[in-house]
């Protein structure tokens, strides 16, 4: 059978992220693809340094004991009173919108992080930044200018990985080598360009968190925050694929005097890979519901979406596109 090489781009999301988790599942079930780098914000980082880790440590079997080794350690941080669903979801907006109203240097004083003890027992970033089988590409966000910060696997430690899911007004920044960073969902969810630079495949496949249109009008003022901060945590990816998109306008019909760049951008071959119906529908409270059954959903979601992806689309992978920029974004 024929090897195709793929790079993966994975959107930050919380808890949404165990969707992530159910398409890598099914990903590694194929063992024709070969991954070569992965870009990752947030829970997508997660994703991405767990997918590593299990490599490393097992190939695919061993990747995908850690994935779930990881998100059932993040369950396991649940506490459940036995409280009824519509009274849980009432309790954790009013803490999202005491959040909002106070900031972590004032509550949260120990810059508590259950995800700290989390990751520190399930990754040796020693081990991992001396042999990890990908190309490593971590987002967070640099508080003092606001510029992406990218970390790559020579230099992964547990605190570059916190920092790529800082949510400020939960955390208190992440500190490393004297700067500060917050969450990488604000600069680059994710960061397509060093999958571009860094890696030699031509094809990319993106894992969207997030809805790329949303018909509906929020009027609620309730609506209206979780709109601009979905928008927020979008826009820099949106601005990266419609400039790609516009690159590749101008580029139709020159087949000379192309340079490195405009060559590479030319080549791209990219793959789009979300459920929109499903993740749409979610509540923006949702990407802190940590319970197990509800990550399990999200997790077998995950695999199915990405089951009739790979039915509709394998062959496609290592020769042709199957995600249309131009229209897509």
């Amino acid at each position: 059978m024929r090897k195709v090489k793929l790079s993966l781009a994975l959107q930050g999301g919380g808890a949404h992220g165990a969707f992530t988790w159910g398409v890598l599942n099914r990903l590694l079930e194929e063992k024709w693809l070969i991954f070569e780098g992965l870009s990752g914000a947030s829970a997508g980082a997660m994703n991405a340094v767990m997918l590593a880790e299990g490599w490393r440590k097992g190939a695919q079997e061993g990747a995908k004991e850690q994935l779930a080794a990881f998100w059932y350690a993040v369950a396991e941080q649940n506490v459940d009173f036995g409280l009824p669903e519509e009274i849980k979801q009432s309790v954790t907006q009013w803490w999202l919108n005491a959040f909002q109203m106070l900031s972590p240097y004032n509550i949260n004083l120990m810059d508590v992080n259950p995800l700290r003890d989390i990751v520190e027992e399930q990754v040796d970033f020693k081990a991992l930044q001396h042999g990890s089988p990908f190309s490593l590409f971590i987002s967070a966000t640099e508080v003092s200018t606001g510029k992406l910060a990218l970390f790559n696997e020579q230099e992964l430690t547990s605190a570059h990985l916190l920092a790529s899911a800082c949510l400020p007004s939960i955390h208190k920044a992440v500190e490393v080598a004297g700067k500060h960073y917050w969450d990488g969902g604000f600069a680059g969810n994710p960061a397509i360009y060093p999958l571009i630079h860094e890696c030699k495949t031509n094809d990319i496949l993106i894992v969207l968190l997030q809805p790329l249109v949303r018909e509906e009008l929020p009027t609620s003022a309730q609506d209206i925050s979780d709109r601009v901060t979905e928008i927020g945590f979008h826009s820099n990816f949106m601005r990266e694929m419609n400039t790609l998109a516009r690159i590749r306008n101008l580029l139709k019909g020159k087949k000379w005097l192309l340079g490195k760049l405009e060559k590479q951008i030319s080549a791209l071959r990219l793959h789009l890979l979300t459920n929109t119906e499903l993740l749409g529908e979610l509540d923006a409270a949702t990407k802190y519901d940590n319970r197990k059954r509800f990550l399990d959903c999200l997790r077998e979601a995950g695999e199915q979406t990405a089951d009739t992806w790979l039915e509709t689309h394998a062959d496609a992978l290592g020769k042709r596109e199957t995600c249309d920029i131009s229209t897509t974004f």
